[in-house]
C-alpha cells in the first residue's frame, strides 16, 4: 500500500560530499598573504598545470565552473563550424546539436545559450551513456548535424571510441563533458581528452572540489588562448579597455584555485574511497532486484 505521508529519514545519505584534507587552507592563506585574491596568481597557474599533467592534454584553462567551460567549448565549436556570429546571435543559431539524454542540464544549457536546438540521443545499457548505434541512427534522420555533446555519467566513461567513429564518419565535432569523470580513463586514456573540446568540473559534489570551478582542456594553444580571453571579458591586449568580441566573467578565482590545488594530490585516494563505497552498496544489494550503475570493466576505469 502506498503511504501518503512518508516520514523523512533521520539522517540523509548525501550524493557526494566533499573530502577535505587541510592543504586547501594553506593555499587559500597563501593567496591572502600575497594579496592575489582575484583571477591571477600562483594557485591558478599550479592548478592548470596539474590538471593538464593528469589528463595528458597540453593546455588547461581554469574557469569559474564546469558550465562556463562547457559554454566556451560549445561556442568554440559553433564558431569553428559556422563562423563568427552577430552580437545578438549565438554561434549555433538555428542549428541542431546531438546531446546525451541522461545528464545534468548543465551539459545541455550551453547549446541553448548559443541559440541551438538539442536533439537527445538514447543511452545504452552497458554504461548508461550515449549509445553509438542510436547516434548513427540520429544522423540518418538529421544528416546536417555537425556537433555532438556527450557526457560521462557519474564518472563512468561511455563508449567514446564508438562515438568518435560515428562523429568522424559524419564530419562532426565533439564537446566532451567529463565534469564528473576527472581521473577516469578509457583504454588507458583520461576522459576529457577524446573530444575536440573537453571539460572537467570542481563543483562541491565532484571528486576534486573547489566549492566551484571548472577547467577547459585542449591540445590547441589557439583554442586555450581564445577561451582565456573570452573568460576575462574578451579584453584586448591594449593599455586601455578595448573589447572587440562578446566576453564573459568566467575566469576562476585564485582563492578557489587554492582549494583545488590542495585537493589535487588526493585524487587517487578519493577514487579509492568512492570505489569502496560502490562495493559496499553492491554487496548490500546483491540479494535485491537492484542494478548498480554499470561500467565497461574491460575497457574503462571509472572514478
Amino acid at each position: 500500500m502506498l503511504r501518503t505521508n512518508p516520514k523523512p529519514f533521520d539522517n540523509k545519505i548525501w550524493l557526494s560530499s566533499p573530502t577535505m584534507h587541510g592543504d586547501e587552507l594553506r593555499y587559500i592563506q597563501e593567496a591572502y598573504d600575497t594579496n592575489w585574491m582575484s583571477t591571477v596568481g600562483k594557485n591558478l597557474d599550479e592548478t592548470e598545470a596539474m590538471a593538464a599533467a593528469k589528463t595528458g592534454c597540453k593546455y588547461a584553462v581554469a574557469l569559474s565552473s564546469g558550465t562556463a567551460a562547457l559554454h566556451l567549448a560549445t561556442r568554440l565549436a559553433g564558431e569553428r563550424l559556422y563562423g563568427t556570429h552577430g552580437v545578438m546571435d549565438g554561434s549555433l543559431k538555428g542549428r541542431r546539436v546531438f546531446c546525451s539524454d541522461m545528464t545534468f542540464d548543465a551539459t545541455i544549457n550551453p547549446v541553448a545559450y548559443e541559440g541551438g536546438e538539442a536533439v537527445f540521443i538514447d543511452e545504452e545499457y552497458d554504461t548508461w551513456n550515449m549509445d553509438p548505434a542510436a547516434l548513427e541512427k540520429a544522423f540518418e534522420i538529421y544528416p546536417e548535424v555537425k556537433l555532438i555533446v556527450v557526457a560521462h555519467l557519474y564518472g563512468t566513461p561511455g563508449k567514446i571510441d564508438g562515438i568518435r567513429e560515428v562523429a568522424a564518419k559524419h564530419g562532426a565535432l565533439i564537446v566532451e563533458d567529463a565534469a564528473e569523470s576527472y581521473g577516469a580513463s578509457y583504454k588507458g586514456r583520461q576522459t576529457g581528452t577524446f573530444g575536440d573540446y573537453g571539460i572537467i568540473s570542481f563543483n562541491g559534489n565532484k571528486i576534486i572540489t573547489g566549492s566551484s570551478g571548472g577547467m577547459f582542456l585542449s591540445d590547441s594553444k589557439e583554442d586555450a588562448d581564445k577561451v582565456r580571453k573570452w573568460s576575462t571579458q574578451s579584453r584586448e591586449s591594449a593599455p586601455w579597455y578595448q573589447h572587440e568580441e562578446i566576453g564573459y566573467n568566467y575566469r576562476m578565482s585564485n582563492v578557489i584555485a587554492g582549494v583545488i590545488r590542495g585537493q589535487m594530490p588526493y585524487l587517487e585516494e578519493h577514487i579509492k574511497q568512492k570505489k569502496a563505497i560502490y562495493e559496499r552498496y553492491r554487496e548490500g544489494f546483491k540479494d535485491l532486484p537492484v542494478k548498480m550503475n554499470p561500467f565497461d570493466s574491460e575497457n574503462s576505469e571509472p572514478n
